[in-house]
């Protein structure tokens, strides 16, 4: 009698049930994940001059009621656990992402994060974002890892949790669905901001066009290129192209930004164009993108990836080109031509062991000119530029021109003031690099017809509305991360050889919009190269060569 009341004393251990995982789950992600849409949402609503209170109230129940409903879908035995354990952590660097540098996950921005290398992912790394993450991620992320579950699912509760979620959801948009509908049609963007439902399907989205979707056929085109010989000079031709990384036009002095940040190639008798538009927000968009014939309005990924681009054209006519990078890759735009990458793990006076300066990819750069067989040559250097965050990475103390700057990765936590004038030092920097590269081109001007031409591959938000880094969508993203610089320098042996009037294209620069689909002809065209390809309304140079 004595061991029966024992054993009914016993208690039985507490156990979770995967439908009240779903709810807890779905609550936490409401309450706490979700945070950067709430002020987001709290930015939209406070500029409309009659907002109701059930809808505002109706916000996070809204989300709360989504959430539970996929939750509940996605619990299962031996599945849950992990498969959650990972979205708790990536969504915590998400939320960071969003609440603190403003940046909305979308598929270019999962592009754009699976195509950067480790070094360049490191940069992003503060104690502040560790922090963020270990507490809203890692912590609970322990703690479903420990939560006991009951051994059954409970398939009939679980359908009733999902259909109760369903009748409310119902309800609620019943009462609230006008403000739903109006804020919602206005503000596109906010269905971008749910955590974790868009970044998750983007993220499916990369990896099954990526790696699953059955492979096009390559396209070769400008079959018919060939190099029109020059019968005014009998010098060779010697181009030096300059791919920028994260530089804004706003902020540069050539084209009336109140800080001179160009102290050297002012005394160049550069051009400098003054409204060129990138083709995206982020660099695995923008550097495939500029080298295409697509042009931004029909860039598709997998498209332009499988078929030949500029550089394919020129080494077809037999241009001598060579890719030097010191940034994050080529983004497959160099797979048929010879690639020198910067090694970063090098201590020199350009390196530290884990980054390099930009004047890495100068030193030897006459030996490298002189290593490429042919008698048209091209050299494309990939700089580092103005990448962010650690912008104070990018240049060395001798180029520390405006102080106070900002020595930290977690820019956010510095003044505005602080931020600018540490991306200002990246502008005046990679403004010393060109003017080098000048340098070196004018020496070689006794056997060469010498020119350089720079472009950025995107610009950068620096606090301005909140905002912060790159990657916006381009249909939302501000004219900072989206207007980038494009400056000439040509001998007056290249000039005259190309048949180039000056004062023609200063004033073409000055007046015209122009973009980085004119890129692709303007390579074309500069070099002589004629194709079927070339478009001559695309190209800078057409309307000033005579």
């Amino acid at each position: 009698m004595e061991k029966k009341e024992n054993h009914a004393s016993e208690k039985t251990p507490f156990q979770l049930s995967y439908s009240a995982l779903a709810g807890l789950l779905a609550c936490y992600y409401t309450i706490v994940v979700n945070i950067p849409i709430y002020f987001e949402f709290y930015k939209i609503l406070s500029e409309l001059s009659n907002v109701h209170v059930i809808f505002v109230l109706a916000i996070p129940v809204f989300i709360f009621l989504i959430l539970n409903i996929l939750f509940n879908i996605l619990c299962w035995p031996y599945f849950a656990k992990p498969f959650f354990i990972f979205l708790l952590i990536s969504s915590s660097l998400v939320s960071y992402a969003m609440l603190f540098y403003g940046i909305n996950v979308d598929y270019g921005m999962i592009e754009n994060t699976f195509e950067t290398d480790i070094n360049e992912a490191a940069t992003y790394l503060s104690l502040q974002s560790l922090a963020w993450v270990g507490i809203t991620g890692i912590i609970p992320s322990i703690l479903l890892a420990l939560a006991p579950m009951k051994p059954s699912v409970g398939i009939l509760k679980k359908f009733m949790v999902i259909t109760l979620s369903v009748l409310i959801l119902g309800i609620v948009l019943f009462f609230t669905y006008k403000d739903f509908s109006s804020v919602g049609r206005n503000n596109s963007h906010l269905r971008e901001m749910v955590i974790p439902t868009h970044y998750t399907y983007s993220t499916y989205k990369y990896i099954n066009e990526t790696y699953f979707t059955s492979p096009i056929q390559y396209k070769k085109i400008g079959l018919d290129a060939k190099k029109i010989t020059n019968t005014v000079d009998e010098k060779p031709t010697l181009l030096f192209f300059i791919l920028g990384e994260t530089a804004r036009s706003q902020n540069y002095a050539l084209n009336g930004y109140a800080k001179n940040t160009n102290p050297y190639t002012e005394k160049q008798s550069v051009i400098s164009f003054q409204n060129v538009n990138s083709c995206g927000t982020a660099t695995a968009v923008s550097v495939p993108c500029m080298f295409s014939q697509e042009g931004r309005d029909t860039y598709n990924k997998k498209q332009t990836n499988n078929q030949d681009n500029v550089l394919d054209i020129l080494n077809r006519a037999g241009i001598s080109l060579l890719w030097k990078e010191n940034d994050g890759g080529d983004k497959n735009v160099a797979k048929g031509i010879t690639k020198i990458e910067i090694d970063h793990a090098k201590n020199n006076r350009h390196c530290n062991g884990s980054t390099c300066f930009d004047m890495a990819l100068l030193e030897g750069v006459e030996g490298d000119v002189s290593k490429l067989t042919g008698q048209d040559k091209m050299l494309i250097m990939h700089i580092m530029g103005s990448h962010g965050p650690t912008y104070y990475l990018r240049y060395p103390k001798e180029q520390q021109h405006f102080l106070l700057d900002c020595q930290r990765s977690d820019i956010e936590n510095c003044s505005t003031e602080q931020i600018i004038n540490t991306y200002d030092n990246t502008i005046v920097y990679t403004d010393y690099v060109i003017s080098q590269a000048i340098d070196k081109l004018k020496k070689m001007s006794k056997e060469y017809n010498t020119a350089l031409f720079y472009i950025s591959d995107h610009g950068e938000s620096l606090g301005e509305n909140g905002l912060f880094l790159h990657g916006v969508p381009y249909a939302f993203a501000p004219a900072t991360q989206t207007t980038v610089p494009l400056i000439t320098w040509m001998s007056e042996g290249f000039k005259k050889s190309k048949h180039i009037d000056e004062s023609c294209l200063k004033n073409e620069a000055k007046e015209n919009i122009f973009s980085h689909d004119y890129v692709f002809s303007s390579l074309l065209g500069i070099m002589d190269v004629k194709t079927k390809a070339y478009n001559k309304d695309l190209d800078i140079f057409q309307r000033c060569r005579h």
